[in-house]
């Protein structure tokens, strides 16, 4: 109804003083059968004081009038007056048993209101749901395209549950606050949850709308690189490269907008509830000067990650080899690199300690396999079937989309200690080398055994002299002789 202003020492006394003449005198008013209201100005030491029905109220001070801009204490206490007397018969006539009566009714209304609105929002946001989301994209069967097409369903579907959710909490929690504020009873809960849920609120509608916008990149980022990758003529060699390459670039970039989003709505939110966010911004610039002075690595990391996506070196999805280690890139971004080696270790690298990186699915692989045979066997008929082998899985049509190349059999590539050993080579699609080598070596050695080709195992040779042996014979006889003897 107003405000009073007071030392900092004495603002709650004065604050519990006034509310409880307040109280008294609106609780004397609506019980009394009368409808008539005084509210008078009286003058004590220079200063204006309120009476309602004879009741003292408040004093206006000199501080009232500063606090609330006007010219004189008197000026304020006729304002004052005025609406008092105002909201008193207001409040009275609400709490007739009529006026409760409409309002319960206009309630019930409300109610309703809220239900149906609830359950059509319900209903079309299930229709909605129902029907697809097409884009203005052309008619392509590239994995790419297809992937990111994927990607952006999932992120419009979550925008769209978000923003559902959002809407019927907008429904029910404004139904509620209306219902609240029609009645003189429950209004001051009204009143109550506006003062103590504003900041909540306003904390909430900005991480929502930050939530929605950072989707809302996500969807613009796939769109970008699905029409850059639908319009791109490639090779299928290039189209396996590209999907990989898209799947890198996109993540990193959906990271960095994330970052962004995050940062921009902490700076919105602060600014929202009324934090001067200029000192903040200056010492952020400071923090990060210090920062970046301090933590060198980081930011030869984010440099060398950039390099590594824009070179495209590798990327995810990729099995590379650094150093001593090696895995499937399961992880990239600018500041690290992570890899999932054959035992299931999860392997962390930063991305300022790669300087040699041997990339083994870029763009295509290849099976290099040694085929032992032994030296007794044919040659020819060895280097003909491993051909015909060869010739005949590129021919197959569950192995025929893996294998680029007619498999090249180099000859004979060494004398080994179990045989002779023939060299293959094998170009395969990324990541099929170690199916496609399976299998090969599966039907070789069917066909090797139909064949007769026998395949060496580690054996050695051992030459004694005549001698040795004789002295080898006498021994064992002896010890025959010395079993004998025990046992008669």
């Amino acid at each position: 109804m107003f405000q009073i202003a007071a030392p900092r020492a004495s603002l709650q006394q004065r604050v519990d003083d006034i509310q409880q003449r307040l109280q008294a005198i609106s609780q004397s008013y609506f019980q009394s059968d009368s409808d008539e209201l005084q509210v008078d100005i009286r003058e004590q030491n220079n200063l204006p004081i309120i009476y309602v029905n004879g009741q003292q109220l408040l004093t206006i001070t000199d501080l009232d009038a500063q606090v609330q801009q006007e010219e004189d204490p008197f000026s304020l206490a006729e304002r004052l007056a005025q609406s008092l007397e105002q909201n008193l018969r207001r409040a009275k006539q609400e709490r007739q048993p009529e006026i409760l009566q409409r309002q319960g009714a206009i309630a019930a209304g409300v109610l309703l209101g809220v239900v149906v609105t609830s359950w059509g929002i319900r209903r079309w946001y299930w229709k909605l749901k129902q029907q697809p989301v097409t884009f203005a994209t052309p008619q392509t069967t590239n994995p790419v395209t297809t992937q990111l097409t994927r990607q952006r369903h999932r992120n419009i579907e979550e925008v769209r549950q978000r923003l559902f959710q959002l809407t019927q909490s907008l429904v029910w929690g404004g139904g509620t606050l209306v219902i609240l504020g029609l009645f003189p009873f429950t209004r001051i809960v009204q009143a109550w949850i506006f003062t103590a849920l504003t900041i909540p609120f306003t904390l909430v509608i900005v991480g929502l709308g930050t939530y929605v916008v950072i989707r809302l990149s996500y969807i613009l980022i796939d769109q970008f690189t699905a029409a850059f990758a639908s319009n791109a003529l490639l090779t299928s060699e290039d189209a396996l490269r590209l999907q990989l390459r898209v799947s890198t670039i996109s993540g990193v970039t959906k990271s960095i907008a994330t970052l962004s989003g995050v940062i921009i709505g902490a700076l919105i939110a602060l600014t929202a509830l009324g934090v001067n966010i200029a000192p903040i911004l200056a010492g952020a610039g400071l923090i990060g000067v210090a920062v970046s002075l301090a933590s060198q690595n980081l930011i030869k990391d984010a440099i060398n990650g950039f390099l590594i996506i824009v070179e495209d070196q590798y990327a995810l999805g990729d099995v590379i080899e650094v150093g001593t280690v090696g895995g499937l890139v399961e992880n990239l971004n600018l500041r690290i690199t992570q890899l999932r080696d054959a035992e299931g270790r999860l392997i962390t690298i930063p991305n300022s300690e790669i300087k040699i990186v041997a990339n083994l699915s870029s763009r295509w692989s290849r099976a290099d396999l040694n085929i032992p045979v032994a030296y007794h066997a044919d040659v020819d008929q060895a280097l003909k079937l491993i051909n015909q082998v060869g010739v005949e899985m590129t021919q197959d049509i569950r192995w025929m989309e893996h294998i680029i190349e007619t498999p090249q059999v180099l000859g004979v590539e060494n004398f080994g200690d179990r045989g002779l050993v023939i060299r293959v080579w094998i170009k395969t699609q990324p990541l099929k080398q170690w199916d496609v080598a399976r299998e090969y070596r599966r039907r070789l050695k069917i066909t090797f055994d139909q064949e007769g080709i026998p395949i060496p195992f580690p054996q050695q040779t051992i030459w004694l002299q005549d001698s040795q042996f004789q002295s080898i014979l006498d021994n064992d006889k002896k010890i025959k002789e010395k079993d004998n003897n025990r046992l008669s």
